[in-house]
């Protein structure tokens, strides 16, 4: 999409079935997308892509029922999906590489127009953690940022309350009706007032352990950049600043005690290069220079992505060849292409075909591996 381009209701509502059909993620979708030329199309060529992938049962198709549902309860509690390259889609995260086709959005869009630094840190956090969070959240809100965190207990709920009247973004690890945890849908309603909610799950999704560090792409995804206040060595925390860098956002941390095991992930980060914060002047004169500039084009970047298949697409021996190079540990695309022979096109549509059968799995670095 172009940026300025609206859905209509029925392209928006087969976008919602094909982001809800299984094997379809983030960077498949974009790639049906653009092989396909539409949604509807891609929802009629999955049957056929899963065979041809050698999927060892049917598909699983959202059915236009089910998408009509979910359309019409999240209406009934304010929520409305904006896709990939709508006006409301936030910039920055339109930016990264498996930013969600679909966004369930509730509250008041303005916040999310606002440059925006995420906060997080530890769920165990002391006082003087969460006080040092209340007072960055706040200096952030006075010079004109939204405060991006996770609705978690400690450090998030600290840096949301603080920001409230500025205007704050939750992002959310389940559906917007299965709040966690639900001793904080009072706080979610305060944010609501002036800042907003934002979710890539279907409603009715119970966060499990597995979708946090999915939701924690989404914060650093919004963000500028992210400040780590309090984080243990093994800690979702951490996990969001390694993504900030991945997709090119600042990291900043607030150094702790050295024997306060919530300190040890903070710390390492500041040994690793991180801004050390002491104040909120120090993440702004960082920021500042940034806002000048626009967000990147999500296009500038993006992997060559299949179009038409080529000549030799549906030879076997080609499509064997670059299956028979695949295995468990990830590999590069590139190397698929230079070892089989294939051209570019091939293997992707190769790739693509595993990926909607369930085969294939995303690593880092854009490497892939066979799975199961």
């Amino acid at each position: 999409m172009n940026g300025r381009a609206t859905l209509t209701d029925e392209q928006r509502l087969d976008w919602l079935r094909l982001s809800r059909s299984e094997n379809v993620g983030p960077r498949t979708f974009r790639q049906l997308l653009n092989r396909y030329g539409s949604a509807r199309a891609a929802l009629e060529a999955l049957p056929d892509l899963a065979r041809r992938g050698g999927a060892a049962r049917a598909i699983k198709i959202c059915p236009r029922e089910e998408a009509e549902r979910e359309i019409a309860a999240a209406a009934r509690l304010g929520i409305g999906f904006v896709a990939l390259g709508e006006p409301d889609y936030p910039a920055r995260l339109r930016a990264i590489d498996d930013a969600p086709p679909l966004v369930a959005l509730r509250g008041k869009r303005a916040a999310l127009a606002l440059p925006m630094v995420a906060i997080v840190g530890a769920r165990n956090a002391s006082a003087a953690g969460m006080k040092f969070a209340e007072r960055i959240a706040h200096g952030l809100g006075e010079a004109g940022f939204a405060v991006v965190s996770g609705l978690a207990r400690g450090i998030d709920a600290a840096a949301h309350r603080a920001s409230l009247a500025s205007g704050t973004v939750a992002v959310l690890a389940g559906g917007h009706d299965r709040i966690y945890p639900a001793e904080h849908e009072p706080l979610l309603k305060a944010i609501l007032e002036h800042g907003a909610a934002i979710s890539e799950m279907p409603l009715g999704w119970e966060p499990r352990a597995r979708d946090f560090p999915r939701r924690n792409r989404l914060i650093s995804g919004l963000s500028l950049g992210v400040v780590v206040i309090e984080a243990a060595q093994r800690s979702g925390s951490l996990i969001t600043a390694r993504l900030a860098a991945e997709q090119g956002r600042e990291v900043f941390a607030a150094p702790g005690s050295p024997i306060d095991p919530r300190a040890e992930g903070s710390n390492t980060l500041l040994k690793q290069g991180a801004t050390l914060v002491t104040g909120v002047a120090d993440i702004l004169s960082v920021l500042e220079p940034i806002l000048g500039r626009p967000p990147p084009d999500p296009g500038a970047g993006e992997p060559d992505l299949p179009g038409r298949p080529d000549e030799d697409y549906d030879a076997p021996s080609v499509r064997e060849r670059i299956v028979a190079l695949l295995g468990p540990t990830p590999v590069t695309i590139d190397d698929l292409i230079r070892l089989s022979g294939a051209t570019p096109g091939a293997v992707r549509m190769t790739l693509l075909e595993l990926e909607i059968a369930g085969r294939l799995a995303w690593h880092t670095g854009g490497t892939v591996a066979l799975v199961g």
